[in-house]
């Protein structure tokens, strides 16, 4: 008995499934074929690529955007982290510079210091300004040295570049200068090149003051100050001052005549106490401040304010 066949004529299909492998094989070999010895076809290869490249590049696209978008915050990264090295870099770099400024600094005024305290006759004793005085009224500063290391009131005190004041209170283990730009503070002085003697007077605000000069003597800005010894405390020919502003009016009698300490206070760190061979009997600072007429300052402004009035009565006529 014949089987059957269970599809029915109607819905049959075409050519075997082999059948049409065959035949689509043998097609494309055929146009390979021709393809490869005609070259027909690049015509239309062409404008198959040039129509398909939009749609090669929005394909490409996403993974070109998200390649890039890593390589840039990668990149970004890299460079914030340089940033923060060559910051921390620049901030030792720059740290080490001050640091060598102030060594070179410390070691010229330290050379200087050297060559004064060769110069000098007068014992000497070294000491270092530890800090400022707490009065804001007055120019004051602590040494490291006291009455223990045999610092006397009244003793000079200089730098590598000059006379910077005059230590007016003594403890054991410090004592107290008064700086030159005190307002309480006098030193007799001689004017260079001129050698015209005077007294500078501290100002205050860290200048000082040339008074009872004549409105026509010979001073003027760029001249150097010294002392002149005459005082018995300071020894001559200490830097002390620099001539800044001279102002002269024919209504007054004396010019005003503004210097700048040499002595650079806020830079020094090692000072010289000059000792006197014979040092003078000291009363207490207080009580040099309560009588001023004993006091070295108080001494200098009467003999000063003297000279004056008679040099006064001697021009009127």
């Amino acid at each position: 008995m014949a089987v059957r066949d269970p599809v029915p004529p109607i819905f049959r299909r075409g050519l075997p499934r082999s059948a049409r492998l065959t035949i689509f094989l043998l097609l494309t070999l055929a146009l390979m074929v021709s393809d490869l010895q005609l070259r027909y076809l690049d015509a239309l290869r062409q404008t198959l690529t040039v129509i398909s490249y939009p749609l090669q590049i929005a394909a490409a696209s996403p993974a070109e955007f998200f390649r890039n978008a890593r390589a840039y915050f990668t990149n970004l990264a890299t460079l914030n982290q340089e940033n923060a090295r060559l910051r921390a870099q620049q901030l030792v770099t720059a740290r080490q510079l001050m640091d060598v400024g102030q060594l070179r600094e410390e070691n010229a005024n330290m050379r200087r210091l050297l060559e004064l305290r060769g110069a000098l006759r007068e014992r000497v004793i070294p000491a270092e300004i530890i800090f400022p005085a707490r009065d804001p009224f007055s120019r004051k500063v602590i040494l490291d040295k006291g009455s223990l290391n045999d610092i006397e009131p009244g003793s000079p005190v200089v730098d590598g570049e000059g006379v910077i004041g005059q230590i007016t209170r003594v403890f054991p283990l410090h004592a107290e200068v008064t700086l030159l730009s005190d307002k309480n503070q006098a030193i007799p002085v001689t004017v260079q090149p001129s050698g015209l003697r005077a007294v500078m007077f501290g100002a205050g605000n860290g200048l000082m003051e040339l008074k009872f000069l004549a409105a026509n003597a010979e001073v003027k800005p760029g001249d150097r100050i010294l002392t002149s010894g005459l005082d018995g405390i300071f020894v001559p020919g200490l830097p002390v001052a620099e001539v800044i502003n001279v102002t002269r009016d024919s209504a007054e009698s004396f010019a005003r005549i503004l210097c700048r300490p040499l002595g650079k206070v806020e830079r020094s760190g090692a000072v010289l106490v000059l000792m006197r061979t014979e040092p003078a009997q000291q009363r207490p600072a207080d009580e040099q401040a309560l009588d001023p007429r004993r006091s070295t300052a108080g001494r200098i402004r009467n003999k000063a304010a003297a000279e004056a009035s008679e040099a006064a009565e001697e021009g009127t006529p």
